[in-house]
């Protein structure tokens, strides 16, 4: 199978450093600055616990010299979702499978979810450039649960978990999507092939949307925002409007906002993806992960005040610090 990592940060490095060592796969990457002369100059390299992973690559920042992949991974952070998705649309073909494994609520959700149908996605898809892009009948929906981190440009550290559920978007199960759990499965991950994938990104989604923002405009790692009380209580009132907001839309939650955080605290003194973003001093992935649930829930004249107030001051941090666009 030919793969194509397309943004080969944490995730992406992660993925493409496992599956080129594996064997499985060709795996190239589509790169640019640092990462692709450190790419071309040493390879995947990824370090954990059980040392440093190396692994060949063919890399480049033009996806005519990569061609055509079977499976297409977009790893990249939701800023840069619509250049990408115009730079690759060319070179997706027919049998191309297409795995976003991007944090939040993803652009196609509209498609596959029939209370979504008629909402406006342009928070996290301005101008509708990435569904237009990327054909629905070709998206596999992912959760990654691991954690990974840029150590230097092309050198990737493996934290911990790796967690990975996929599936087919409008749910059930199928072969192709099968076939990349065996890949996955066989590069060391822990697979889920699902049957309700748009549940898994949405209960994911559920934690993310309060631990992301109030870790990155305070800089705590997870057990210091969880440890205060009333940043506790902030928290799970926002879950909870999450939560009317999923059972009007068929991805009831069963669990409480506590269950979650009980979860979460065993995860100790972790970053979040947005913390890491801030204090690398990079774009917020703000829109996708919190912006669009308000969004949602103006749609379904969902009252969402808690989520309102982290979207504002979170907001107001990153245009303060030049990480979200001052407009």
């Amino acid at each position: 199978m030919k793969v194509c990592i397309a943004g080969a940060g944490a995730i992406g490095g992660l993925f493409g450093a496992r599956l080129a060592a594996a064997g499985d796969a060709e795996v190239c990457a589509l790169a640019r600055g640092q990462t692709l002369q450190a790419l071309r100059q040493h390879g995947w390299r990824l370090r954990s616990v059980d040392g440093l992973l190396r692994a060949p690559v063919r890399a480049s920042d033009d996806m005519a010299v990569l061609g055509t992949p079977d499976l297409l991974v977009i790893a990249v952070k939701g800023p840069a979702l619509a250049g990408v998705a115009a730079a690759v649309a060319p070179f997706i073909g027919p049998q191309t499978l297409v795995l976003p494994t991007m944090n939040g609520v993803p652009w196609w959700f509209a498609g596959a979810i029939p209370g979504l149908a008629t909402m406006s996605f342009d928070s996290v898809d301005p101008g509708g450039v990435v569904t237009r892009c990327i054909p629905q009948r070709q998206l596999v929906g992912a959760v990654v649960h691991a954690s990974a981190s840029v150590v230097e440009p092309g050198l990737i550290q493996h934290n911990m978990g790796r967690g990975l559920v996929i599936g087919l978007p409008a749910g059930g199960r199928d072969a192709r999507v099968q076939r990349l759990a065996e890949l996955f499965t066989n590069a060391g991950f822990d697979v889920t092939h699902s049957e309700r994938v748009c549940y898994d990104i949405w209960y994911k989604l559920w934690g993310n949307l309060t631990m992301n923002p109030l870790s990155a405009i305070t800089g705590a790692t997870g057990d210091r925002v969880l440890a205060d009380p009333l940043v506790r209580q902030l928290c799970s009132a926002a879950m909870n409007e999450a939560a009317n907001i999923g059972a009007r839309i068929g991805l009831e939650i069963q669990q409480t906002p506590e269950d979650r955080h009980v979860v979460t605290e065993k995860l100790g003194a972790f970053k979040t993806s947005m913390l890491q973003d801030a204090e690398a001093g990079r774009p917020l992935e703000l829109d996708g992960i919190v912006g669009i649930v308000r969004d949602m829930g103006r749609h379904l004249g969902v009252p969402t005040p808690h989520i309102d107030a982290i979207l504002g001051m979170t907001r107001l941090f990153g245009r303060v610090h030049g990480l979200y666009p001052d407009t």
